[in-house]
């Protein structure tokens, strides 16, 4: 058919794209590039109507400027720091993202990496391998009755908030775009700064998107605030904490413990010490970092590339989407 969109997938999926292509039908034809790098999209992705995009690439104006049919740009994945927002609303661009897809999956990996650190997991299992068939040897909190606080409390936040209390947690939260009473609703206390936060939790674990604003929200001042051996969570975006204040507080025993799927040099960077001191083994009772996997489940991934394609449709068949962050 003539009439038929193209829809670009431009990276991370491999041809052929049968999901996204399922949901587009006859309506359009789906090409994946699986590009690594924005030179690789040369000559590829001019005539596309609408990109599944997912977060190799970065989405600036000269890129965007080379696709004067694109209409619709979908994140797949929550994040969308890798698109300039202003560029694409210049160019009457609607960008969307998915941002429900992997709640579950996200907030499960956060009380994960939390319960992991507060059993000494990963230490035990290191020790039992070893042959010292003991308790004791390796660091262990209860959670029971500790302070959780959250930042950010959107879809993940909430969830895992939820969960923390089912552990028997007290939990709060840090967000100054939820209206009054949105923690009486939910049974939590609420901080109104960063410090206060701080000042009062045993845990932090992060949920807010990569803006701006967010950028280095948890430095210094926050851990200068933290009570020594505060855990920290990150499955949001690695700069959301700021590195040199994080891995100083580390150092210093500010942070006593933290689990991390999101760096803010990705894939993890040798060069860094607190990096290599993890690689070499040497924080295994201290530190957990998974690679950027916290949304990752096969069902999560298939409904990830399945609600992103709908979005799309949506726009290219004149609708108005449900997702649009732009």
């Amino acid at each position: 058919m003539a009439d038929r969109f193209t829809v670009v997938i431009p990276d991370r999926v491999a041809p052929p794209a049968e999901i996204e292509q399922a949901v587009f039908g006859d309506l359009a034809t789906v090409v994946a590039l699986e590009a690594r790098t924005n030179a690789d999209l040369a000559g590829r992705h001019e005539a596309a109507d609408a990109l599944l995009a997912w977060h190799d690439l970065q989405w600036d104006e000269p890129t965007l400027a080379a696709m004067p049919r694109l209409r619709s740009l979908v994140r797949v994945g929550v994040g969308f720091d890798n698109v300039d927002l202003a560029a694409a609303r210049r160019r009457g661009i609607v960008v969307s993202n998915v941002p429900d897809y992997g709640t579950h999956d996200v907030a499960d990996h956060a009380m994960a990496l939390l319960l992991s650190l507060a059993r000494g997991l990963p230490g035990s299992d290191r020790v039992a391998r070893g042959g010292a068939w003991r308790w004791g040897l390796v660091p262990s909190f209860r959670l029971t009755d500790k302070w959780l606080g959250i930042v950010g409390l959107g879809r993940i936040g909430t969830a895992t908030a939820l969960r923390a209390k089912a552990f028997g947690m007290r939990v709060g939260f840090y967000d100054p775009y939820k209206p009054s009473g949105w923690d009486k609703a939910l049974g939590l206390a609420r901080f109104f700064s960063l410090e206060e936060l701080a000042r009062t939790c045993d845990a932090v674990s992060v949920h807010t998107p990569l803006t701006p604003e967010t950028r280095g929200l948890l430095g210094p001042a926050f851990f200068a605030a933290a009570r020594p051996g505060l855990a920290v969570i990150n499955t949001a975006r690695g700069p959301v904490i700021d590195w040199p204040a994080f891995r100083a507080a580390f150092e210093d025993g500010r942070v006593g413990c933290a689990g991390l799927d999101v760096l803010p040099v990705e894939p993890a960077d040798p060069a860094d010490p607190l990096i290599a001191a993890w690689m070499a083994g040497r924080l295994a009772d201290r530190l957990i970092i998974t690679p950027h996997c916290a949304f990752y489940s096969p069902d999560a991934l298939a409904e990830m590339r399945r609600k992103a394609a709908e979005e799309a449709l949506r726009v290219l068949s004149g609708q108005p989407p449900h997702n649009r962050v732009n």
